[in-house]
Parts: structure tokens; C-alpha cells; sequence
């Protein structure tokens, strides 16, 4: 699984619209966007706070492994 797919379902298992994340994360729609849909790399910066808000590890997010590990 790719990183933006990830986003995507991370996203609508938490019942989000892209505008009420973005508002959560501080960023424009359009950029956000752009990473859910594979159209632009997402920085380690910005997946650290993806990671941070949706309580999960990096390797999640990143589709390293489908363990759902919580941060502590």
C-alpha cells in the first residue's frame, strides 16, 4: 500500500473532510490534497505531524506495516 492511500483511509476512518483536517494541521486544501492523491511527496515534517495527530507510528503511515502501533 502507498503512503497516500493511507492518508485517505486514515482520514475517512475518522469521519474527516480534507477541509476539517486541514484546518486541524494548519495547511491549504490544495496542498494536502496533493499528497492524498500521490501528486506530491509527502515531507517527513508534515507526515510527523499527520503521524502525531492521528495517534500512529510512521511506519503506518508510510505503509511499512499494517500494525496499527499508537504512540506512547
Amino acid at each position: 500500500m502507498t503512503y497516500y492511500r493511507r492518508l485517505r483511509d486514515l482520514r475517512e476512518d475518522n469521519d474527516l473532510t480534507q477541509e476539517a483536517l486541514v484546518k486541524k494541521l494548519g495547511m491549504h486544501k490544495t496542498t494536502y490534497t496533493n499528497y492524498e492523491q500521490g501528486k506530491r511527496d509527502l515531507p517527513l515534517q508534515v507526515a510527523i505531524k499527520i503521524a502525531v495527530f492521528y495517534n500512529v507510528s510512521l511506519d503506518y503511515l508510510a505503509g511499512l506495516t499494517n500494525e496499527y502501533r499508537k504512540l506512547k
